[in-house]
């Protein structure tokens, strides 16, 4: 990663996610943990197979691009747990699709500049059984992009040369929930004045709940 040139302690925020429903183009850590179709990859078994699934932001989100920072207090995604014998892998992930994350109600910390966060693309997660579980978006080429306006306009676009995979990790639950880390993604930055265009990641930090939209009576659930 290219060193970033020192900024002022201004932030402007976003966030994905998910997703993208990102949502997302991230800087920061990620749990240090096996990653998906890894050698010491186990079986994964996602259900109930063939279910619906919401995600939901709890709380807020926030992307950090060098000196920038947005934050956004909403943002879903939906999918769907492929059907059997799909659901299953016995040496490694299983894969779903998603609709784009969407993400709204977003500001900056920085006085007279506002943000919008824009998804498209094909974006997927894949789910990972061990411990702990590990989750991971594939955010697609210029999937997420980030425009402020007002006293700094910048573009933030992630993935900008290629499909990129952002990781977190998945907890069992009633909701079961979907947590993101300061997880980072490279991304370009366009722009005058107060722009970081020096910063080639950002890292993104948010919690969804995922709930089984089939049956909202059961839970998404990820399983050796």
């Amino acid at each position: 990663m290219a060193p970033r040139t020192p900024s002022p302690r201004k932030s402007v925020a976003l966030l994905t996610g998910l997703a993208a429903a990102g949502a997302l183009a991230l800087t920061g850590t990620t749990p240090a943990v096996a990653q998906p179709g890894s050698a010491a990859a186990g079986a994964t078994t996602v259900t109930p197979a063939g279910h619906g699934f919401a995600a939901t932001l709890s709380g807020k989100a926030t992307l950090k691009s060098g000196s920038v920072t947005v934050t956004c207090s909403v943002s879903t995604s939906s999918g769907t747990v492929p059907a059997a014998p799909a659901n299953h892998n016995p040496a490694g992930p299983v894969v779903s699709a998603l609709t784009p994350p969407t993400f709204s109600s977003c500001t900056t910390s920085m006085p007279g500049v506002s943000a919008t966060v824009t998804t498209s693309g094909s974006w997927t997660v894949s789910m990972q059984y061990g411990s702990p579980i590990v989750a991971s978006f594939t955010v697609p080429t210029g999937g997420l992009v980030v425009k402020t306006s007002g006293l700094a306009s910048c573009t933030v676009t992630a993935a900008p040369n290629g499909p990129a995979d952002t990781s977190g990790t998945w907890t069992n639950g009633a909701p079961s929930k979907l947590a993101f880390t300061g997880a980072s993604v490279p991304i370009k930055v366009v722009g005058g004045f107060g722009c970081p265009t020096s910063a080639t990641s950002s890292s993104f930090t948010a919690t969804y709940v995922v709930t089984d939209t089939t049956d909202p009576a059961q839970q998404i659930t990820v399983s050796g």
